[in-house]
């Protein structure tokens, strides 16, 4: 199927929606009772996570009937969901608040995002910044750009010039790594200007997609984290790979995303990081 402007247009529509019934009013307002742990601690849940999430999937349910939804939440709570993103015709990939700890935290610093694949290939993505109230969407093929809240648009580009290694800034999330890499990474960031983290996966992506941040290095990928912000950071011009250098595709077991400007400073970052 075609994915096409208007339904990119109605799934943004339905994150701002989101973000405005269901996670701002209950910003800085959660009670001790509204946040719970997942899997292990600091990994949170809170009340907001799963109302916005409800929304986000009834309204795609009504707007696009038939199309697999593959919630964070959901996926918790029946991990075989993801089994049923690489042959649906049309999937929808969910992260109701992404940087759920900073959200917790009453840190300004989340985002509501999704993206739109099918039959296994992310066709559209949309990173909504609740706090701000603008967009970065992408379509395959079509671009990357931010939309604010009044629909005035323009376009996202990575950086043009390619800082050398040790004034480049970059994100990394080396926690989620297995060994040796998890304590291997941090030991090799004196090799660049500065390295650091926001705790929050679409937020660090749409910094990246504006140029603002050299480069991103992830480890576990789930889709509904990577998917929108792989897509937006490919489309604003940038060279998002794993780490065997393959394309990534939401859903398929994996370990490591690297996003740089462009394949030859991809190159050198992989070699220092990741080898």
């Amino acid at each position: 199927m075609i994915f096409t402007r208007a339904d990119h247009e109605r799934l943004n529509g339905i994150l701002v929606e989101a973000a405005r019934r269901e996670v701002m009013p209950r910003f800085r307002k959660l009670a001790a009772g509204d946040i719970r742990d997942k899997s292990t601690p600091g990994d949170l849940v809170t009340e907001a996570d799963e109302a916005a999430e409800r929304l986000i999937c009834a309204e795609l349910a009504r707007a696009f009937p038939g199309a697999v939804l593959v919630g964070e939440e959901a996926t918790t709570r029946d991990p075989t969901l993801l089994d049923r993103l690489k042959d649906a015709e049309l999937a929808f990939v969910i992260d109701p608040i992404d940087g759920t700890l900073n959200y917790a935290s009453d840190l300004p610093l989340f985002a509501v995002m999704a993206a739109a694949i099918v039959k296994g290939e992310t066709v559209a993505a949309a990173i909504h910044d609740p706090v701000i109230d603008d967009t970065a969407l992408a379509l395959r093929g079509e671009g990357a750009w931010l939309c604010g809240p009044n629909g005035e648009t323009h376009d996202l580009r990575v950086g043009r010039t390619v800082p050398p290694l040790l004034a480049m800034s970059g994100m990394v999330g080396w926690a989620y790594f297995p060994e040796p890499l998890r304590s291997t990474i941090p030991a090799r960031f004196p090799q660049f200007g500065q390295v650091s983290s926001l705790r929050c996966c679409g937020q660090e992506y749409r910094l990246a997609a504006r140029g603002n941040c050299d480069f991103l290095l992830y480890g576990t990928l789930n889709p509904w984290d990577h998917a929108p912000g792989a897509l937006l950071y490919n489309e604003a011009g940038g060279h998002a790979r794993m780490l065997d250098g393959s394309d990534y595709r939401p859903g398929l077991p994996s370990t490591g995303l690297l996003c740089a400007p462009e394949s030859e400073s991809w190159r050198q970052i992989v070699s220092i990081l990741a080898m």
